[in-house]
């Protein structure tokens, strides 16, 4: 298995002086080629440069710029193959006639990762199990203590290198990493998300939806406030300005933490008790998608209502959520204990009943009340859905059998 772990750093005030200056130095390689290729788009008959003809000038820029020059060869490249993989996915988007979202350029505050494709080249992994001082070495930065909480298992592959805020980290990816298996416990269980209820299982219990977000609203939009009485682009920013971005940063990445210690711990209870857990497949995104403008037909330049000011509630409250991160999480957390994870279709989760199976709109009274109007079956809408996903996980059952 390939699995990720993340370690904070305790660098001195010259490692993480030094740390910056890696950062600011790989955002401008990002930028200097972008703009190579923006350029020779325009001038030179739509030419497209590619990944390798960047790389291959990597060796004359460390020459002549010393800046550079201190850096991993191999990080620098993994920041062109970032760029590439840029270009790559707007291209596909294009293809597909979604919106292409051309690549942008990077500002210093928002390049925060510097990845190095392979341990021993540019960083080493130094970790003992006799010695508690664990340490990353970074080329031009030295032997950075790492505060390493739980071991690493599997082989480390790749390391990286990341900014939160003030704090900064080191992401280690490893494979070969070997399951833990945890003793059966013959219980399998479906859940249905919510917004009302994180989730509600198949035995009609109902998980809390902590909202965050909601909690933190007031303090947030204070610090927004803050943060929006400074012009957006200003030559030098004041003090006042960057302490008033810190505070909304802070806030973001409280309700960040928050959110993920709740999936990790909501997930480990889910993993520990059963052995097969179902569960519908989301599309997020396209969920919280805005609605399209509708253009009014008799007035030109005018709209007519499409729901967007209700829509962007649920959005938020969804995303809030972060049903797609906990589903990820589960899975994940599901393979390496040995157990399940059954992905089914969740239309009509919520609108059929479970006892006849008959599906239709009306069955669906209210958000939390269904009453089926053939067999007059009544009971809690989320808990009919979580029961007809485990009832849809029978058929991968049989066939796994």
């Amino acid at each position: 298995m390939i699995r990720t772990y993340k370690f904070r750093l305790r660098p001195t005030v010259r490692q993480e002086q030094a740390l910056r200056e890696m950062l600011r130095d790989h955002c401008r390689m990002y930028n200097a080629a972008l703009q190579e290729r923006r350029d020779a788009y325009r001038h030179s008959s739509k030419t497209s440069i590619t990944y390798g003809q960047q790389s291959a000038q990597l060796k004359e820029i460390r020459a002549v710029d010393p800046d550079q020059a201190r850096w991993s060869f191999s990080s620098q490249q993994a920041t062109l193959r970032r760029l590439n993989k840029a270009f790559a996915a707007f291209f596909r988007r294009v293809k597909a006639g979604d919106k292409p979202g051309y690549p942008r350029f990077k500002g210093v505050g928002h390049f925060d990762t510097v990845e190095f494709p392979r341990d021993g080249d540019g960083c080493r992994w130094d970790s003992s199990p006799h010695d508690r001082q664990t340490r990353v070495r970074l080329q031009g930065v030295g032997h950075v203590r790492v505060h390493q909480h739980r071991p690493v298992r599997g082989r480390v592959k790749t390391i990286s290198v990341g900014r939160e805020g003030v704090h900064w980290y080191v992401i280690l990816a490893c494979d070969e990493v070997p399951a833990e298996p945890l003793p059966a416990t013959g219980a399998i269980v479906g859940i249905d998300m919510g917004t009302v209820h994180f989730f509600t299982d198949s035995n009609g219990a109902h998980k809390e939806n902590p909202r965050f977000l909601n909690k933190s609203a007031e303090a947030l939009a204070e610090a927004q406030r803050c943060l929006s009485t400074f012009p957006e682009r200003t030559q030098h920013r004041t003090k006042k300005h960057c302490a008033a971005a810190r505070k909304a940063a802070k806030l973001h990445a409280k309700i960040r933490r928050q959110r993920l210690d709740h999936h990790h711990k909501t997930a480990n209870e889910l993993v520990r008790d059963h052995d097969l857990i179902a569960h519908e497949k989301l599309n997020t995104a396209g969920m919280t998608k805005t609605p399209a403008p509708k253009p009014d037909p008799d007035n030109v330049g005018a709209f007519l209502r499409n729901g967007a000011a209700a829509k962007s509630g649920l959005n938020r409250s969804i995303l809030d959520a972060g049903w797609g991160t906990f589903l990820r999480i589960l899975t994940d957390k599901a393979e390496s204990a040995g157990r399940r994870v059954i992905v089914v279709d969740a239309r009509n989760a919520s609108r059929t009943c479970p006892e006849c199976g008959h599906a239709a709109k009306e069955n669906r009274i209210t958000q939390a009340k269904f009453e089926c109007v053939s067999c007059g079956f009544l009971a809690n809408a989320d808990h009919v859905g979580a029961r007809n996903v485990l009832n849809r996980a029978g058929p991968a059952l049989r066939n796994a059998a």
